[in-house]
């Protein structure tokens, strides 16, 4: 009964720290923001990082992207890699091939939806498809990426002999922070938006509507950056319907929400003895279905298979097979290994007695002999 009742507190104060984190970004986002008088048109975002030359660019979004990648990779490394004898130049390796198979797997998941828009020419429909046409990598579609690093994931453990679920467990967490950063690139190009806000039908907002708007959006917690930046006129490029005002942003709701997740997840993980490995599945997969179908039921350019939002359909699948996993586990009684115990001391590899630190070790060492009786040698 202790145990049970410590549980429950632990939630119930998880829940109530949460509750008062948003309670005081309220109450600072209402109470100390200037209100708005007037609307100032914003200036457009430049979706550029750097120009090269004029052909070669590389966007923000690619910067969002590998921000989000690397930050993570270094966070885990020193939070968890090295205490369970998995070394950099292994981590190195599968970042660098998982950030490929995430990003080609994301691409061509979108281009399989919208191959209609693809040139007629087939080299330059090939550019177009590796993100070297002039729109770039600007058409990814994230569930395309879940399913590359997956693959991604296995292979990798095969050829590594590592734990695999174990390996899912550690990277799923660290997957949805990289989420929440990438989807910033959206901010910059200026996508991935939801409706009109408030919903006005009027072809031609009035002041007094634009400011409602701003107040709508600071009421659900949007920084002023971002409102200045969701004012969008006309354009047939991005898909913008004819009506200029502000848009709901959709990849702000959701960045913040998958942290959140994240966040959660890992001070479970960390406190509460019954998480497993392997639960870091379901929690992602119920999660991300749950947050995805959200978002995606307001976005104004969805995939579509006929009339079926792609986004929508897998995000049900989603979150059912993740409702499924977390509970069918705990019913079969399914390799439920502690998750905090793993962390404390448990390895990756299906060698236990492997230590690629301490080979490292040993290899410098024999090395350091070797030029040593080298010298001798040479000295006689």
């Amino acid at each position: 009964m202790d145990k049970i009742k410590k549980n429950k507190k632990l939630i119930i104060n998880s829940c109530l720290i949460l509750l008062a984190c948003l309670a005081v970004i309220y109450i600072f986002t209402s109470l100390f923001a200037k209100k708005d008088a007037t609307h100032i048109v914003p200036e457009a975002l430049d979706p550029y990082f750097l120009e090269i030359t004029k052909t070669i660019k590389v966007r923000w979004y690619a910067v969002c992207i590998l921000t989000g990648a690397v930050s993570v990779a270094v966070y885990a490394y020193y939070r968890i890699f090295r205490h369970i004898r998995f070394d950099s130049d292994n981590l190195l390796t599968g970042l660098i091939w998982g950030l490929f198979s995430g990003v080609l797997g994301a691409r061509l998941y979108y281009v399989l939806f919208e191959h209609d828009h693809l040139p007629s020419n087939v080299w330059d429909a090939f550019l177009e498809i590796i993100g070297l046409g002039p729109n770039g990598l600007s058409g990814l579609a994230i569930h395309g990426g879940i399913y590359a690093t997956i693959i991604f994931l296995f292979i990798f453990c095969k050829v590594k002999k590592l734990k695999m679920l174990h390996l899912i467990e550690i990277v799923l967490p660290c997957f949805m922070i990289a989420q929440a950063v990438g989807r910033w690139g959206n901010f910059f190009n200026q996508e991935a938006f939801g409706p009109l806000v408030n919903g006005y039908e009027d072809l031609v907002l009035t002041e007094e509507q634009l400011l409602e708007q701003r107040l709508t959006l600071r009421h659900l917690l949007v920084p002023n950056f971002v409102i200045d930046n969701m004012y969008l006129t006309p354009d047939a490029s991005l898909g913008i319907p004819r009506v200029t005002g502000y848009y709901y942003p959709t990849f702000y709701f959701e960045s913040v929400l998958n942290f959140v997740g994240a966040a959660t997840y890992l001070v479970l993980r960390r406190k509460w003895k019954k998480i497993y490995i392997g639960d870091a599945v379901g929690f992602y997969l119920t999660w991300y279905g749950i947050v995805r179908f959200i978002i995606e039921s307001m976005r104004t350019d969805p995939l579509m298979i006929g009339n079926i939002r792609v986004a929508l359909l897998t995000s049900v699948i989603f979150f059912v097979l993740g409702v499924l996993m977390l509970v069918l586990r705990r019913v079969f009684k399914y390799k439920l290994e502690p998750a905090k115990v793993f962390f404390e001391n448990g390895t990756l590899w299906l060698d236990e007695n492997k230590d690629p630190f301490k080979e490292m070790e040993e290899k410098n060492l024999r090395n350091k002999l070797k030029k040593e009786e080298e010298k001798n040698e040479s000295n006689v």
